[in-house]
């Protein structure tokens, strides 16, 4: 058996184990759900535990290993929580809201539903900012979540409680969604992997269903167990018209990248990256170069414009959403709920249509650019992490210059805006500070396996993230 504690083997791994009989899962779910209990203090990154059900539900699937039953599916045992968006019936689901305390799901998500089918144990459900509305992670309702890497830091957001849970060993996977980056960001805040698919490709829930920019996905430790729970969320649903068919499967190739073509570029041509981000950048670039890569910078004809199109597309349907409870029930919105569905109220469907044309022409340059290359890398974050307490109030100074504090910090929402392209966040390192930093895998449009394929390659070159005790986050617990 190996010598990773119980909270740091991969769902792949713990999968053998108990297959050989050799650990159970209820061993296991024990185990992460004391360490919850023991990083509430310091952490904050769960909300609800399911103490009984998550017990009663691993000690079914030991039986089922032990006797060489069937297992439920490819999940069996493995621990896995939930960000407070994905209802799960009869459980409380909050959007990291005072308005929704009490709100109990009357049935589940898709991908909720998708996970227990395969086994998945569901112990723990995640913090998020309100609304899941912004990059970092701290609401009224569940106070401040912090990065397990240095507690002065956010995490990310806006499935934040989900990359602190999975860096500090508090589960084995975790769902997140991102429509402006909210997977990808505490992916590499936190310094795990997490899955951007293309649009339609996991089901969601009306009405975001329909806004491309919104993708729910898997996060993990690994690139393989990203790929495996990302084979579980995948395929077409019946309540979702946008889910595509058929349903694709991923496989664990290891052939590497030898001979592929790799763009890059650091700052899309406009952008404040700081220093150690880019440094990091470009050490991850040199891996698959080592790897047999042919590596290119090249230069993208974006700028500010970008930006403000994607940020006019969020508040013209995602504000526009907030901005019903701009009633009576606005004094008790988090500030920055607020203030983001105020911003709204300005938005008009032709600011809209302006920001559709600013989308079309990106992918008019990007698109046949790709058709030269196998994959496109660039950092996740132009900064390591905000601040834990950090909001859009707050002034954020990258490089001596002033940057908006909404998204200027992060570099994941162009692949909102170019939604059909898959997008794979990996760890590239950390900061003097300890906060980890992250690049981005994109493929070409729909070509999923591509970038778990180079996901595999370079983590594989690296020796992979976690295995030993100075590999992972000093804990107060």
């Amino acid at each position: 058996m190996s010598d990773t504690p119980l909270s740091y083997l991969s769902a792949s791994e713990l999968a053998a184990l108990y297959r050989a009989r050799k650990i159970s899962p209820v061993e296991v779910v024990t185990d992460a759900l004391s360490r919850i209990g023991d990083s509430a203090e310091s952490l904050n990154a769960v909300c609800f535990t399911y103490p009984d059900e998550a017990i009663g539900a691993a000690k079914k699937s030991e039986a089922r290993y032990m006797s060489g039953a069937q297992n439920a599916g490819i999940l069996d045992g493995i621990p896995t929580a939930l960000k407070d968006e994905n209802m799960m019936a009869g459980k409380v689901t909050t959007y990291g809201s005072l308005l929704y305390a009490g709100h109990v799901a009357t049935r589940s998500a898709p991908v909720v539903q998708r996970l227990m089918d395969a086994g998945a144990v569901i112990h723990a459900r995640t913090t998020t900012p309100e609304f899941s509305c912004a990059p970092f992670c701290h609401s009224r309702q569940w106070g401040v979540t912090r990065n397990p890497w240095n507690q002065d830091y956010t995490p990310g957001g806006s499935s934040g409680g989900a990359g602190a849970a999975l860096a500090a060993g508090l589960t084995q996977l975790a769902t997140g969604s991102d429509i402006g980056g909210s997977i990808r960001i505490p992916a590499s805040a936190s310094g795990v992997v997490g899955f951007k698919p293309p649009y339609g490709r996991v089901p969601s829930t009306p009405p975001f269903n329909l806004d491309h920019y919104n993708h729910p996905g898997p996060m993990a430790r690994s690139v393989e167990d990203c790929l495996m729970m990302q084979n579980v969320l995948a395929g077409p649903h019946p309540e979702d018209i946008t889910s595509l068919k058929p349903k694709l499967e991923l496989r664990a190739d290891r052939s590497g990248v030898k001979g592929w073509k790799i763009a890059y570029s650091l700052d899309f041509g406009f952008m404040e990256i700081d220093p150690v981000v880019r440094a990091n950048t470009l050490a991850a670039l040199e891996v698959f170069r080592a790897l047999g890569a042919e590596v290119t910078e090249v230069a993208l004809p974006w700028s500010w414009e970008v930006y403000h199109a994607a940020a006019t597309h969020h508040k013209t349907l995602f504000g526009a959403w907030l901005a019903e409870y701009l009633d009576e029930r606005e004094t008790q919105l988090t500030s920055y709920a607020r203030s983001f569905a105020r911003d709204a109220l300005g938005t008009t469907t032709r600011d809209y249509l302006a920001s559709l044309n600013v989308e079309g022409r990106i992918w008019s340059h990007f698109g046949p650019m790709m058709e030269g290359f196998d994959l496109f890398v660039c950092p996740t974050l132009a900064i390591p992490a905000a601040p834990a307490e950090f909001d859009f109030s707050n002034p954020l100074v990258i490089n001596g210059k002033e940057i908006d504090p909404y998204l200027g910090w992060t570099m994941a929402w162009p692949f909102n805006m170019l939604s059909r392209c898959p997008v794979l966040s990996v760890p590239s390192g950390h900061a003097p500070n300890g906060v980890p930093t992250g690049i981005q895998l994109v493929g070409r449009t729909y070509e999923d396996q591509s970038v778990f394929t180079a996901g595999l390659a370079y983590e594989a070159a690296l020796g992979g993230w976690y295995r030993s005790a100075s590999s992972r986050p000093a804990l107060p617990f």
